[in-house]
């Protein structure tokens, strides 16, 4: 886990980007030794989000599929993206 100051990102910015995209983990920043905000690249924010995504998108396939929702076995699934993609 990496911690660094407020005033390390405010004078040191290029470094801890860098730190960042090469580790590819979340920098906690600290106010006085406290914990004020969290800083990481492009990169793993968008596949945190993408995994956020993802999570969710399970979670209501499964939610509907408790309730009742049709449900397809592997070869109607794959017929149905034959019929769909080999047109």
């Amino acid at each position: 886990m990496n911690i660094r100051s407020s005033a390390d990102l405010r004078n040191r910015y290029t470094e801890i980007s860098s730190l960042a995209k090469e580790s590819g983990e979340p920098i906690f920043i600290t106010i006085n030794g406290a914990g004020d905000g969290v800083y990481m690249s492009l990169e793993a924010y968008e596949q945190m989000e993408e995994r956020f995504l993802m999570r969710s998108r399970v979670l209501a396939a499964e939610n509907a599929r408790q309730s009742g929702a049709r449900t397809y076995t592997q070869k109607e699934v794959d017929e149905r993206f034959k019929k769909r993609y080999d047109n």
